[in-house]
């Protein structure tokens, strides 16, 4: 199997070349546009991170901006990924059980033709990288020689050795936010990379809080309730906001958002009364339902064109809100069906 793109010389297994990134060039029997919609799913996946593939509702929403031309191939995806099959094959660890167990489904329970599920397993193995070659009958392997037992010893330990030492994430813990249950200003240290759920949950005398560089994650009502919350610095090391972190933070005016986020959940900040002004950075692609319902003083906000996916009630209870947005874009077109006032911009960040 040679690469179109460098012409290097590729594994069976290969699911992209490893010198141009290319994906490897193999074309199912009826799926004559198997490699574009492979490179098409690889750019949405770049471009919004291998979340989306956990999120259904959001990805079926990109299918349609990444597969606009691929109609065939974009209703039997869209099938596959409303039974979960991609979900299910990433809860397992084993990635050629997984493999097995998802065909098995999708012929079995899903009728699924034996080419149909090839052109699948091709997509969404390209997609999570894993090593796959297609073939119809089983593979038999030639056990080999057992290695005397103090050999196997020293491979094992060698391996220990330079194995790459293992991320492991710092979490500030609601232990470690009790000291804080009663006083005005919260600083958590550098070094924690998240924030767990329910953390600061229904703190009342919080005012300020200085968050680390080390954050990645903010947990899912992690600030929730803290009804007098004022001020807060996202850094600019956070990734993820998990849902309704700061719903019903009733004192709150203002947020940054820092680029680096790619969604907004689900009512991230539904019921921030006195919330005005909110700067969404263009690595957000998606906002979740009721993200800023009850946002009743929300007025301006401008959303950029790198959102594509908006969820249902996401500005309701929100009576003076203008969007600002780019003419033809997806959160016009959405603005327009959800009667949202809007204020339309050039490319030069003028308003018409």
């Amino acid at each position: 199997m040679i690469c179109n793109q460098c012409g290097l010389e590729l594994q069976q297994t290969a699911v992209l070349c490893p010198k141009c990134g290319t994906p490897a060039p193999r074309t199912v029997a009826g799926f004559e546009h198997t490699l574009e919609v492979k490179e098409a799913l690889g750019a949405m996946v770049d471009a919004h991170g291998c979340d989306i593939l956990c999120d259904t509702k959001k990805l079926i929403a990109f299918l349609n901006d990444y597969l606009p031309e691929y109609e065939k191939e974009r209703r039997l995806i869209r099938n596959i990924v409303n039974n979960d099959v991609i979900m299910n094959m990433m809860k397992e660890d084993n990635h050629t059980i997984a493999i097995v167990k998802a065909k098995e489904f999708m012929q079995n329970e899903l009728f699924l033709s034996e080419n149909a599920c090839e052109f699948i397993l091709e997509c969404f193995t390209y997609v999570l990288r894993w090593e796959y070659a297609y073939c119809a009958e089983p593979v038999k392997t030639v056990q080999p020689a057992a290695e005397p037992a103090e050999e196997q010893q020293g491979k094992k330990k060698q391996a220990k050795k330079d194995a790459p030492t293992e991320y492991k994430p710092k979490v500030f813990k609601g232990s470690n936010a009790f000291k804080y249950k009663f006083i005005g200003n919260v600083k958590i240290a550098d070094g924690f990379t998240e924030i767990e759920g329910f953390c600061f949950d229904g703190f009342g005398s919080i005012k300020t809080v200085q968050l680390p560089e080390s954050l990645h994650t903010i947990g899912e009502y992690a600030f929730s309730e803290c009804k007098r919350l004022r001020e807060i610095d996202l850094p600019y090391s956070l990734r993820t906001i998990k849902k309704s972190a700061f719903s019903s933070c009733g004192s709150l005016t203002s947020v940054k958002i820092p680029y680096g986020v790619m969604a907004i959940e689900e009512g991230t900040f539904s019921f921030c009364h006195n919330l005005e002004a909110v700067d969404i950075p263009e690595s957000v692609s998606s906002i979740g339902d009721e993200a800023f319902s009850g946002c009743e003083r929300l007025y301006r906000l401008f959303i950029p064109e790198s959102v594509k996916f908006i969820g249902e009630n996401v500005f309701s209870l929100c009576p003076n809100l203008i969007v600002r947005c780019y003419a033809n874009s997806y959160v016009h077109k959405y603005c327009i069906n959800e009667g949202i006032n809007i204020e339309l911009l050039q490319r030069d960040g003028y308003a018409f």
